[in-house]
């Protein structure tokens, strides 16, 4: 456009969450430098914290940035599960790694400190995309920002978010609501706390569901969820609606955790998710466009995996991009680029779609829809396997378990069902398809090459479900996450 000031860039990151952060850094592992536009201010930290499974922490190691938070967010080996109308409790127990629940400015912070400072440019606010053709199959994207600012890439990322620029000027559909919102938001006890180290979580039969999780001796992380309402948008009538409207029949121990809300942090926002189909058959790249994290596949978060599919992304995004270098010399050629960013899209289309529809899914399961469904089955007596949760839902697609697995339809509850997505969820990312790829990366823990290696083999193949235990008749889920 006229009069514009002209930048030209190896690659273009649009937005700087988690996906964006993570993607810029899975790229400086291969040598490739990306300018992150961010279009606030500075670092950005809605959400207060989320929950991170083993897969993300899998991500995390590749992108070398995970002893940056272990060693302060501790494990939690197990939870339970009230329901607020039988007042039945449900144990489920987390052995081996568990999941962490960490504050998200935190691993936002951990993400940008491995960036150089000039590389995240904030107040960028996209106003314009195209993409100019430059023959024999190569061409640029050219990024207009509503300063007057024309940066041209070679790679452009769309990682801004649910309502993504990137991914409208690709075509795919917009979002849609779930039908459900969330409040979310820390809660500080000055004088510390005397709370289990575990996840509690609630459910009714009025579709709401709440927890909350202690983040160190002082802070916890708790939401609600609930049907869709027009929630003022001022924190104390948030909170007071959560005390007095949707939550007056919860237990006291999680109105007190409400009560001690950090009323800064208090967010409402609908659920919002892509349809499955539109992301198998959408449009997720042009050349050498594309997008990453819930710019791609948005997602409820009853499975918790919105962050760590992000995570996912940047190292899949980042190896693919590392190939291309590798294999042309060294050497940012832009015509393999496209093909690089194609087989990212194919080797994350599956695993995007099939996580938003267990999220969705597992959503439903929690809130009380599982029981009709199950009730079909047991009609006509199937011994249902998981396994077909495992295929249809997070796996790669036309991977499975040979072995039978132990599991009977029958035996499963309401929550023993949502325990059981929440594991194969997490269980089926590799970051690397060999380790002669992760040993191009660059500036890692002294410790990384042997760590990935192990964890490798330890993915090597889908984690077989005779290595659930069930105690059988009892309440007690045990789930070996590798």
């Amino acid at each position: 456009m006229k009069g514009e000031m002209e930048m030209m860039e190896d690659v273009v990151i649009v937005g700087a969450g988690i996906a964006g952060l993570a993607t810029a850094v899975a790229l400086k592992r291969v040598g490739v430098r990306a300018l992150v536009l961010e279009r606030s201010q500075g670092i950005r930290a809605t959400g207060a914290a989320l929950s991170l499974f083993p897969n993300a922490w899998l991500a995390l190691d590749a992108l070398g940035v995970s002893h940056k938070l272990t060693r302060s967010y501790d494990p939690f080996l197990k939870g339970s599960v009230t329901n607020i109308n039988t007042g039945d409790v449900q144990q489920v127990l987390f052995p081996d790694q568990g999941i962490r629940t960490v504050h998200r400015k935190a691993l936002l912070e951990a993400l940008a400190e491995e960036l150089p400072t000039d590389s995240i440019r904030f107040s960028s606010k996209l106003a314009a995309i195209e993409s100019q053709e430059q023959g024999g199959g190569a061409s640029i994207a050219v990024v207009h920002l509503e300063d007057g600012t024309a940066i041209k890439s070679k790679v452009l990322i769309g990682c801004d978010g649910v309502h993504s620029v990137v991914a409208r000027w690709l075509g795919l559909a917009e979002p849609v609501h779930s039908g459900r919102s969330a409040v979310r938001s820390l809660a500080v006890f000055p004088q510390g706390h005397r709370f289990k180290h575990e996840v509690q979580q609630f459910v009714d039969h009025q579709d709401k569901r709440a927890g909350f999780v202690p983040l160190n001796d002082r802070e916890f992380y708790w939401f609600l969820t609930c049907k869709e309402e027009n929630m003022t948008g001022e924190p104390e009538q948030i909170q007071r609606e959560v005390l007095e409207k949707y939550a007056e029949n919860f237990p006291s121990i999680y109105l007190d955790v409400v009560r001690h809300a950090d009323l800064s942090t208090i967010t409402w926002a609908p659920l919002m998710y892509r349809h499955p189909w539109r992301i198998i058959f959408g449009n997720l790249n042009k050349g050498n466009i594309t997008v990453a994290g819930d710019a791609m596949h948005p997602m409820t978060p009853d499975l918790g995996q919105g962050g760590g599919s992000s995570l996912e992304d940047a190292v899949v995004l980042g190896r693919h991009i590392g190939n291309s270098i590798i294999k042309n010399g060294g050497q940012f050629v832009e015509g393999d680029m496209a093909k690089a960013i194609d087989d990212y899209v194919k080797e994350r289309r599956w695993r995007g779609a099939l996580l938003v529809t267990g999220s969705y899914f597992s959503g439903w399961i929690q809130q009380g829809g599982a029981k009709r469904w199950v009730s079909i089955f047991l009609v006509f007596s199937l011994d249902l396997r998981i396994i077909i949760v495992e295929t249809f839902l997070l796996c790669r697609l036309g991977r499975r378990t040979k072995s039978r697995p132990l599991i009977r339809v029958s035996n499963l509850d309401t929550q023993q069902w949502y325990y059981v997505i929440v594991k194969l969820s997490s269980s089926h990312f590799l970051p690397f398809r060999d380790d002669s790829t992760s040993m191009q990366w660059k500036n890692l823990p002294a410790n990384f090459k042997a760590r990935v290696a192990q964890r490798n083999q330890r993915h090597s193949t889908i984690v077989e479900l005779q290595k659930q235990e069930q105690k059988v008749g009892g309440r007690v889920w045990k789930f070996c996450i590798s």
